[in-house]
């Protein structure tokens, strides 16, 4: 199936179902320690924010979270992606804490309050590290299984863990679908039109790469958020409660490897070279599946019809239209969560 769906049709019942839970919450403070919920307050300009994050030591690191809902619910995980952070699912969370469901939403290794444990440890952007700090995360808060949400690096990641630890997995939504990826198949040239569109990927690839990332991180992510989705009117405030994740001290660090590692340029982890082994042979995902894609999305990502094999489980793709760029929770947040929803019950 490959419905089109109408974001602003589904934005209009998403924002009735986050009513619902802004009632129920109560508009009260700072969460109780003993309760995963996590109240959305609405502050000026009518942006939400995540008022209490948590943090939990997990693997190598202290994860800074949100969470909300019961803890008794079933568990939707969400993962984000670059540069983003854990707001573009600000919108997303009430509905699905409205459904029933615990919503964890946790920074990824480089992101907000997360921390490395050790300063020894390797700042380590490959692939493989970021899904296993999710099952890390998982393990710490007690959550045997989970569905799993993302997009950007937060798609791969969880592209990985139900490749990789199916059984900790229901289902998964995926924007931009499989993401998967090898160093060895990165090293193949695409069409010159295709190589334009990885210009950063290229540039973080040198030292001036590197400072001017150090140096322009606010305007490099608003640069990318520009251009990757073209038709989405985001506002100062918008950006800014999000580009404070950036100031992250191992930012640059993470960002940085994750390019080169892509293209062999640098080294990662003997620990994960078994996952990577496997991950390089292109893992059929067994889960149910909802893949999904925004009508203008301008970054790089592939086409369905070239992924739609990898996933051997019930599937269903969904083309989300509007003017939906590259950050599809945050543009179109009840398309996304109505895809929670309905891949729960397949």
């Amino acid at each position: 199936m490959s419905p089109e769906i109408n974001h602003q049709r589904r934005r209009f019942f998403g924002i009735a179902a986050m009513a619902v839970a802004a009632a129920e919450f109560g508009g009260t403070g700072i969460a109780n320690a003993q309760s995963p919920a996590v109240p959305f307050a609405v502050k000026a300009g009518g942006h939400a924010a995540f008022p209490a994050l948590k943090q939990i030591k997990a693997g190598v690191l202290d994860i800074g979270y949100a969470e909300a809902g019961s803890a008794d619910g079933p568990v939707v995980l969400l993962v984000h992606g670059w540069p983003y952070d854990i707001y573009s699912y600000v919108d997303v969370a009430p509905i699905l804490v409205n459904a029933g469901y615990r919503v964890i939403i946790p920074y990824l290794r480089g992101y907000g309050t997360t921390r490395f444990v050790s300063d020894d440890t390797p700042r380590n952007g490959q692939q493989a590290a970021l899904a296993a700090d999710m099952i890390a995360l998982m393990d710490a808060l007690g959550a045997e299984k989970a569905i799993l949400g993302g997009y950007d690096w937060g798609a791969r990641t969880v592209n990985i863990m139900a490749a990789l630890w199916p059984e900790r997995c229901n289902a998964m939504v995926s924007v931009s679908g499989y993401l998967i990826g090898s160093q060895e198949n990165n090293k193949k040239p695409l069409s010159p039109k295709a190589e334009l569109s990885w210009w950063y990927q290229f540039y973080f690839a040198t030292e001036r790469g590197r400072i001017g990332y150090a140096a322009n991180t606010r305007a490099f992510a608003k640069l990318i958020w520009q251009t990757a989705s073209p038709t989405w009117k985001f506002d100062d405030v918008t950006f800014d409660r999000s580009a404070d994740a950036f100031d992250n001290p191992d930012h640059i660090d993470i960002t940085i490897h994750n390019y080169r590692w892509r293209l062999g340029l640098a080294e990662g982890e003997a620990k994960y070279d078994a996952y990577e082994k496997e991950l390089a042979k292109g893992p059929i995902i067994t889960i149910p599946t909802i893949t999904m894609e925004g009508d203008e999305n301008a970054a790089p990502h592939p086409e369905p019809s070239s992924y739609a094999k990898r996933f051997s489980g019930k599937y269903e793709h969904r083309n989300i239209t509007g003017g939906i760029g590259h950050n599809l929770p945050q543009e179109a947040p009840a398309a996304f969560a109505q895809a929670i929803l309905d891949v729960a019950k397949f």
